[in-house]
């Protein structure tokens, strides 16, 4: 970070500007302070310096092309392809305005033309690893994995080193489906460069993705071998080692991990899982409180205790981490349901209609939603609003429960007739729910008796 914070140029260049002087500056000097800007991303500054190098040298190819670059950045397609048109004549050899060039076509839509310009730029035999590179994302934009795969082999024998390189020739074989090739191409690899760290990571990758659970910790182990500061790499290992049903050896990993990390509130909650997956409450407890002493706002921990306290009776304690976990994350419909269950559970039957209100709005397709919900403004006597919960639920689900719940609304709001036709449209679509329901809602017992009498002097 040195260069950024003690470039000298660029803090006389940025001291002229605050003053409004006027400082000489050669073309090199420009393009140094010009490629500051764009490397930190402050395309507004790499402007000004631009514009100022032309105003000194108005006839510089360099810094023209490095407008070029701006205009890109900043999508102005108009202007760059005029300042293209102005600078094709005299820059065909300059490897900075043809990966300009490309860039253009490549933003607007038309790899196939980039690819084109950046294979004339190859034959300047400069930037070859970048260029390859360039020309491999346009296959990938092209959906041609073979071709790309060909130009990302051709990007790291440039630069053997080059990690997106090597990355991509891995995907590119995974989108080939050649896993024989690609462990044969890694390991031809390795045995070039045994303390690539990108290298063994695919190593791991590659066997993680395949369920070869055991081959994939020797890549890991190898990795961490050469870098034991890898953090992410301890979390791949110790998830296969869960995936292999090794709980208490990935516990062992997640401990070293967290002796090198600055946030641990997953990782305790991590560690919790795997000791709940070995039926061992109390560790996993312990380890998802430490979880939210890390992070008092980690929802996962505290739903997490919420299932333990459950299981181990304490509803109460059960109920408080469940409302807790769901009032940080809100529109988790598991969640919602989650904590539905436990306030009508716990007889707490009006909180749960909040919970139950999102669920119907967030899910209409599902019917035990919509039932749930009218069931529990039925147990609070709010017959009135239930008739138009069911009204709408019939709407979507052509149900009998929903009409053996309509009818026992409309007998307890004392309007028979609507009940003894919603209860025989209940019968007429499922008559063997009627003595369930009959024991659900007593107030239909006798009308389910006059029902069935009328029908059957009907039919005969």
């Amino acid at each position: 970070m040195e260069e950024y914070f003690g470039n000298e140029l660029v803090k006389k260049f940025e001291e002229m500007m605050e003053n409004n002087d006027e400082f000489y500056f050669d073309t090199e000097e420009l393009e140094d302070i010009i490629v500051y800007y764009l490397e930190l991303g402050d395309f507004n500054y790499a402007d000004n310096a631009v514009n100022y190098g032309l105003k000194l040298h108005p006839n510089s190819l360099d810094i023209k092309i490095k407008r070029l670059e701006i205009l890109l950045e900043w999508e102005d397609y108009n202007t760059a392809k005029e300042l293209i048109d102005e600078l094709k004549g005299s820059s065909m050899e300059n490897t900075d305005f043809m990966v300009c060039y490309a860039k253009y076509y490549s933003n607007l839509g038309n790899p196939r033309k980039a690819i084109d310009i950046c294979k004339k730029a190859l034959e300047l035999q400069e930037e070859e690893n970048f260029l390859h590179n360039f020309i491999a994302d346009e296959y990938v934009n092209l959906g041609d994995p073979f071709n790309a795969l060909k130009h990302y082999r051709k990007a790291l024998k440039e630069d053997p080193t080059d990690e997106y390189s090597l990355e991509n020739c891995m995907i590119c074989f995974s989108d080939l489906n050649k896993s024989e090739e690609a462990i044969a191409f890694l390991n031809e690899y390795l045995d070039e460069f045994a303390y690539s760290e990108t290298a063994w990571f695919e190593y791991g990758q590659f066997y993680f993705n395949r369920k070869n659970y055991e081959e994939a910790i020797k890549g890991y182990d190898y990795l961490l071998a050469i870098n034991s500061s890898s953090v992410g790499v301890y979390a791949n290992k110790a998830a296969c080692y869960e995936a292999l049903g090794q709980y208490q050896k990935a516990v062992e990993v997640y401990e070293e991990m967290l002796e090198l990390e600055y946030t641990k509130a997953f990782t305790f909650y991590k560690i919790g899982l795997c000791y709940k997956a070995q039926k061992q409450s109390i560790m996993a407890l312990n380890a998802f409180q430490r979880s939210l002493r890390e992070d008092p706002q980690f929802y996962l921990a505290m739903m997490e205790q919420s299932y333990l306290y459950e299981e181990m009776g304490g509803m109460k304690e059960a109920l408080h981490f469940a409302i807790e976990a769901t009032q940080l994350n809100d529109s988790n419909l598991d969640y919602q349901k989650r904590l539905a269950f436990l306030l009508i559970d716990s007889g707490k039957f009006e909180e749960s209609l909040s919970c139950l209100k999102k669920l119907v709005d967030a899910e209409p397709s599902r019917f035990y939603n919509w039932y749930a919900y009218s069931e529990v403004l039925m147990l609070l006597g709010e017959y009135e609003e239930a008739v138009t919960i069911l009204n709408n639920a019939i709407k979507v689900h052509d149900r009998a429960e929903l009409y053996y719940q309509l009818s026992n609304c409309y007998f307890n709001l004392r309007n028979p007739e609507k009940g003894t036709e919603s209860l025989q449209k209940a019968l007429s679509i499922d008559s063997s729910l009627a003595t369930d329901m009959q024991k659900k809602y007593p107030f239909i017992k006798d009308e389910v008796k006059k029902v069935k009498a009328k029908v059957k002097k009907k039919n005969s």
